[in-house]
């Protein structure tokens, strides 16, 4: 379990490390249009969007699932 954990964890930090650099070597090296157009028009805040938007989607499928479960045991119970 702890093993899991511990491989979970290096993997999670060595995908924030390689977006990091990534996002570094975008806004080092494209002219500033092209960076508009990939990192969108508020280039200080991609990655809060980011997550902010994962955040909602996941809570809105988290949502849509939870009412078909409910629609689908309460018409066995009807």
């Amino acid at each position: 379990m702890f093993k899991r954990l511990f491989w979970v964890s290096v993997g999670a930090v060595l995908g924030v490390i390689a977006v990091s650099k990534a996002e570094a070597y975008v806004r080092a090296n494209t002219p500033d249009k092209a960076r508009q157009f990939l990192l969108g028009p508020d280039q200080d805040h991609v990655m809060q969007r980011s997550l902010r938007g994962l955040f909602e989607e996941f809570n809105a499928t988290r949502i849509a699932r939870e009412e078909q479960l409910n629609a689908q045991y309460a018409d066995r119970l009807s």
